[in-house]
């Protein structure tokens, strides 16, 4: 349990800040969530079992949630579990090499486990040489290769096990922690069908086990293959659907079902507030997942696990001060942790020094090779530093431990972009929309690709669709525009610009948006064009009160003052409305009317 939880009073849940970010409650699943007494029994009861076979991080997870639910009386309190005649023969054994075992003895610790006959002393063995070569596998590839490097080293002992856990299983003789190892092991040599029926069929037998239910989360790429599964129904396939949910960026279905867990009883449930921040981190909803994180901190502020995601977020909004704090704060709790290595790594590209950031990320790949967060952001600082290969490579291994991983994907396609090899770029954009298919940006880059693809039709929809689903850089408008300029289609891109004018005008991010001094350039050309003559003087006034239009603002309007006084007041038909181009009509898009803007109303 983290030392910083508290049952008390002001819980973040609790609280207005996640409460109102949580969103809507929904029907709370309370079938299963009808006892929370026997929930909170299974969890000690599960814990213990975890932890008795080094499984630290499941005995965490199990005490953390327990801890959120009222204490127990000690009647109601979960008994030991009960020993069998082959517990009782091994246990000597085991005492002394699971002493070994807590002090990374692997070796040390199977070689005395050897013959023991229990469940229990039997994945301990099995569990021992399994994390021995893990051990070495990542040793050999630090100290030979370095983190870059696309190195053969294996874990020599998965073959070995999977072979006995294999003969183990046929005979039905593995419990559900066994059929756990069983899958990993699966896993690990990229069995992925086979380790997925196994960790199915591990939720079965020992469904209070997390770790299986998180194993199988990391095999799942989409909503299809996790209906397909045949899940045990139990209370903790609540807390696998929301995770899994977050995972795919299904996100409102995450948040709801994370509500429905507070709804019902787990309110001061640590781990969930960390997960909807995550979930909102996830969806660029800066604002509240920064404030969940804040709350997060005060009631449990010796907390490491998601830090990084929250400097992520300090880094987006550029709080250096805030940012400086939490890698301190994390350097006394715990300074060689993976999570405190990719903060100090935030920090300092915050900073603009790239290359003590990379080396944190390098730091955080020793502790831990498979630690996603940090391939993706080491291959954002070689980006930075203009090492395209060194950039690819992290971005590879990114994708190597999760295909979902949308930010590697986009990398990996700036990257290409820089080495001006479009085909590939777009393979990598389209990748990263499929993971993301609702996020602007990934729209607008694939848009761009089309264009320099001269695909004008496809980059046309990629644009729109970017502004339908909500453009967070304010630029696929533009870049529409430019782009029906390019074609001479000029009422759509009169339109296009007045749109966005209006769209930057609303949201009051005005200042310093390079974009507006050209989108009021375009129409005052256009209306003068069309000989309307008040409003291409009041575009041209606005020109004026931007650098780089300013001279062109004062001689349109002093083009305008000269045909004024030769009385030219003749005028273009302003009545009709403007369309949409036909080729985004025809694509399902649909077609809107947009006025001409009253401009004189418009004030930078």
């Amino acid at each position: 349990m983290a030392a910083g939880a508290s049952a008390g009073a002001g819980s973040p849940a609790a609280s207005p800040a996640v409460a109102a970010a949580a969103g809507a409650a929904t029907t709370a699943p309370s079938a299963p969530f009808s006892d929370l007494r026997e929930i909170k029994k299974q969890l000690l009861r599960i814990a213990g079992l975890s932890r008795d076979r080094g499984l630290q991080h499941s005995g965490k997870w199990a005490s953390e949630l327990a801890f959120a639910l009222a204490p127990l009386p000690l009647a109601d309190l979960p008994p030991p579990p009960a020993l069998t005649e082959e517990d009782a023969q091994d246990l000597d054994a085991y005492t002394l090499a699971k002493s070994y075992f807590d002090v990374k003895e692997y070796d040390r610790a199977a070689h005395f486990l050897r013959g023991c006959k229990s469940q229990k002393a039997y994945f301990l063995y099995m569990y021992s040489r399994y994390l021995s070569g893990e051990k070495k596998k990542d040793d050999e590839t630090v100290d030979s290769l370095g983190p870059l490097e696309k190195g053969q080293v294996k874990n020599e002992a998965l073959r070995q096990l999977r072979v006995e856990l294999s003969k183990k299983h046929q005979a039905r003789e593995l419990d559900g922690f066994g059929l756990y190892l069983y899958g990993v092991a699966l896993r690990k040599l990229d069995l992925t069908k086979e380790a997925i029926d196994v960790f199915v069929e591990a939720a079965h037998v020992l469904p209070l086990h997390w770790g299986a239910w998180l194993e199988l989360c990391n095999l799942i790429t989409d909503k299809e293959m996790l209906k397909s599964l045949s899940l045990p129904d139990t209370w903790m396939k609540e807390f696998f659907l929301a995770h899994i949910y977050t995972e795919l960026q299904l996100i409102e279905e995450a948040l709801q079902k994370y509500q429905s867990l507070i709804d019902v009883g787990f309110s001061k449930s640590t781990y969930i507030i960390s997960q909807i921040a995550v979930a909102y981190h996830n969806i660029r909803d800066i604002d509240k997942a920064l404030s969940i994180f804040n709350e997060l901190r005060k009631e449990d502020p010796y907390r490491i696990e998601n830090m990084d995601t929250f400097s992520n977020l300090l880094y987006v909004r550029s709080m250096k001060p805030e940012l400086s704090y939490l890698a301190h704060n994390l350097c006394e709790i715990d300074k060689y942790r993976v999570e405190t290595c990719c903060v100090i790594g935030n920090y300092y590209s915050l900073r603009s020094q790239h290359e003590k950031a990379a080396l944190y990320f390098q730091r955080a790949l020793k502790l831990n090779p498979r630690y996603l967060g940090a391939w993706t952001l080491m291959g954002h600082e070689y980006m930075e530093m203009k090492n395209t290969s060194a950039a690819i490579q992290a971005y590879r291994h990114a994708i190597e431990v999760n295909k979902r991983d949308y930010r590697a994907w986009y990398g990996l396609g700036q990257t290409y972009e820089i080495l001006k090899m479009p085909f590939y770029c777009l393979y990598y954009y389209r990748r990263a929309h499929q993971l993301r298919p609702n996020d602007s940006r990934m729209l607008v880059a694939l848009g761009e690709c089309y264009e320099k693809l001269n695909q004008l039709v496809e980059a046309k929809k990629c644009y729109w669709r970017a502004y339908a689903v909500g453009d967070v850089e304010k630029m696929a408008l533009v870049k529409l525009a430019k782009l029906h300029e390019q074609l001479t289609e000029s009422e759509q891109a009169a339109q296009c610009y007045i749109k966005y004018i209006q769209d930057i005008y609303a949201c009051g991010e005005i200042v310093e948006h390079l974009e507006v001094s050209t989108a009021f350039r375009y129409l005052a050309q256009y209306y003068f064009k069309c000989r309307l003559w008040d409003e291409a003087s009041a575009c041209a006034q606005k020109c004026c009160a931007f650098n780089d239009t300013r001279e062109e603002g004062k001689a349109l309007l002093r083009q305008i003052l000269q045909l004024r006084n030769q009385g030219d007041g003749s005028a273009a038909d302003i009545s009709a409305p403007f369309f949409l181009p036909a080729a985004l009509s025809a694509s399902n898009t649909p077609t809107r009317r947009v006025s001409p803007l009253n401009l004189s109303s418009v004030t930078p």
